[in-house]
């Protein structure tokens, strides 16, 4: 009788302690679901969607969208401002988590493995030309080189139309030293996305103009992921815009950055 009764203690004792070790391996799982900190890449100089301003803070309506929305869905998450093709192969590695840089949701992106969120932005793509140029139309080109960002929706653009209009391309990998070209005369225009271009040529007091006509059809702009595993980020964003549309936050961040 002592025997079986030590016996069925020592079970009892063994199950408790095995389920203790369950919960508690539960319990530091949930923990660190919880704690989690997303890493999202983002450009440098994307102005005015990511750029530093006069006193050395990172900013811009990319910027701002995040910080909005990981406060209305209770996330955690770090911005590294790490340079359009650095930010991309940091996600596609694995050493981030997301992108959100004003990167125009386009089909093949979607094919190369991108996997964007509704869309936050809608822009289009223009040439930009020197401040004194008679450059007016896609036709005055003919003969000349444009200047691109290397992997953009205005590359894109820019090479869709030279074999039509007869121009070369000449490709960087970032907008200020695209526009210098420009203004140094090497190239006669380059291609940004509008809302950038206008607001780089007011504040930063660039010597180039924007003509009337040479802009292409509007695409949105979408935060991007390019591993399933980080679908409940995605679904976050989404969540968050759709809130922060709502209430009001998105309007007031695109006054503050757009007017």
């Amino acid at each position: 009788m002592k025997k079986s009764f030590a016996l069925l203690l020592c079970t009892t004792l063994l199950a408790g302690l095995l389920a203790g070790c369950g919960s508690s391996e539960a319990a530091s799982t949930d923990t660190a679901a919880e704690g989690k900190k997303w890493v999202i890449a983002t450009d440098t100089v994307f102005k005015p969607f990511e750029y530093t301003n006069e006193n050395n803070e990172f900013v811009g309506i990319d910027v701002d969208i995040m910080a909005a929305i990981a406060e209305d869905q209770g996330f955690e998450y770090e911005l590294q401002s790490l340079g359009w093709d650095a930010a991309v192969a940091a996600v596609q590695a694995g050493q981030a988590d997301g992108i959100i840089a004003g990167a125009t949701i386009k089909q093949e992106r979607i094919d190369s493995g991108w996997i964007f969120s509704d869309g936050y932005y809608d822009a289009t793509q223009t040439f930009v030309v020197g401040a004194d140029s008679t450059i007016a139309s896609f036709e005055d080109l003919a003969g000349q080189n444009v200047a691109v960002k290397n992997g953009t929706a205005g590359a894109d653009f820019a090479n869709s139309l030279k074999d039509q209009y007869g121009f070369t391309v000449t490709v960087f990998e970032d907008s200020p030293t695209m526009y210098q070209d420009v203004i140094l005369g090497n190239s006669v225009a380059c291609v940004e996305d509008t809302p950038i271009m206008a607001a780089s040529i007011k504040e930063g007091g660039l010597a180039l103009k924007i003509p009337e006509g040479m802009e292409s059809e509007g695409a949105p702009y979408g935060y991007a992921i390019m591993d399933e595993a980080d679908q409940e980020l995605l679904d976050m964003f989404n969540a968050g815009l759709a809130n922060i549309k709502e209430n009001g936050t998105y309007q007031a961040i695109l006054d503050k950055y757009l007017k």
